[in-house]
């Protein structure tokens, strides 16, 4: 980190416009620095989405929108259907990069949508307003966030010990983050929260990302192995669980970063409120419960030697790593959305909450 500077000084993702670039935090590189990359090329974006170097559903979906607009930037034809041609191969290819998170396909289609709508008007004025539509994704993520934390602080109190799962904070979106946006505001009005962070396997998110910027913005962080959160429980030193999520399905089953589900089975043992931060945008009405929602399985050399000096596993041994689970609904007290908050059963409340706040594109109901 440079020293003097907090990583919430930091924008997670960011445009440069005059110079045609992507700028993000590279989140592989913390907490031992802080990297800022300048990404040109749809090879360099594709690669950032997929090898974490943005990451968090809010983030990406904003990384993707970006993306999208640089591509459109550079294409050349002036005639709609050639641009428009172009324009749907740098979608798909984008959409390829992480399969589970629902954002960057949320992202993609308002910005297809847009590109849509404006065929008749020329490509240059398209252009225009995919840059327009874009920044309001960014801009709609930060006010999204915030509202989400102003929810999440009224399930708590003054001096309750809170627990999070990967990182589903600032590093996670633009401001504020979903999960800890509760934890910020709640340190903004002094209400001394004391937060437990599980470490996450395989990559360390909770480790290297969540207890690094809650510890840098001066909050109270205790960082536990993820096979540790029954016994904080047990311990009675949690009061509620938020997690984020990178899909929300219409039953209110959810998909977020491996051990979620273990985190939340212990939550229901102990009695402790599992709450579940998700902007709408994360919320698919086409997968009809968790079953439907593809898994993305990552490398094994994640589990056996990413972390390590020396191998830590037998050569040749087999590895099974899924980077997410899916948490069952009856696990879950409460999603906590930007519009409020939605109780079972989720196949109504959520049906609800979107027909009653419907914003950009949301699958048909």
């Amino acid at each position: 980190m440079n020293k003097g500077h907090s990583i919430m000084e930091y924008e997670t993702v960011a445009l440069d416009d005059e110079n045609s670039e992507l700028v993000i935090i590279d989140q592989t590189k913390l907490p031992f620095k802080t990297e800022i990359l300048r990404l040109k090329t749809q090879r360099e974006i594709w690669n950032a989405i997929y090898l974490l170097q943005v990451r968090g559903a809010p983030a990406i979906g904003v990384a993707a929108a970006f993306g999208l607009y640089l591509a459109a930037k550079e294409i050349g034809s002036r005639d709609y259907e050639t641009f428009y041609g172009e324009f749907q191969k740098v979608k798909n290819h984008l959409n390829s990069a992480r399969p589970t998170a629902v954002n960057l396909s949320w992202a993609l289609k308002r910005m297809e949508a847009v590109c849509k709508r404006n065929e008749h008007k020329p490509v240059e004025e398209i252009k225009k307003a995919l840059l327009k539509e874009a920044e309001e994704i960014r801009s709609r993520d930060v006010s999204v966030c915030r509202q989400i934390g102003e929810y999440g602080l009224s399930l708590v109190k003054p001096g309750d010990g809170l627990l999070t799962h990967c990182n589903a904070g600032k590093l996670a979106a633009v401001r504020y983050g979903t999960a800890t946006a509760p934890m910020y505001l709640g340190a903004e009005r002094g209400y001394g929260f004391r937060i437990f962070a599980d470490e996450t396997r395989p990559l360390l998110q909770g480790a290297r990302l969540t207890a690094f910027e809650l510890h840098d913005s001066g909050l109270e962080v205790i960082l536990i192995c993820d096979n540790m959160a029954a016994s904080v429980m047990r311990n009675g030193w949690v009061n509620a669980v938020f997690v984020g999520c990178d899909r929300v399905a219409a039953n209110g089953d959810t998909a977020n970063k491996i051990g979620t589900s273990m985190a939340a089975l212990a939550a229901k043992r102990y009695g402790v409120p599992f709450y579940v931060c998700a902007p709408t945008s994360t919320i698919d009405m086409e997968m009809k419960t968790g079953a439907d929602i593809v898994i993305e399985e990552r490398p094994g050399e994640e589990i056996t030697e990413m972390w390590y000096k020396e191998r830590m596993a037998p050569k040749g041994i087999k590895t099974y790593n899924p980077s997410f689970d899916v948490t069952d609904n009856d696990l879950i007290t409460g999603i906590v959305t930007e519009y409020g908050i939605v109780y079972p059963p989720y196949t109504e409340s959520l049906k609800n909450i979107l027909a009653e706040n419907l914003y950009g594109y949301v699958p048909q109901l």
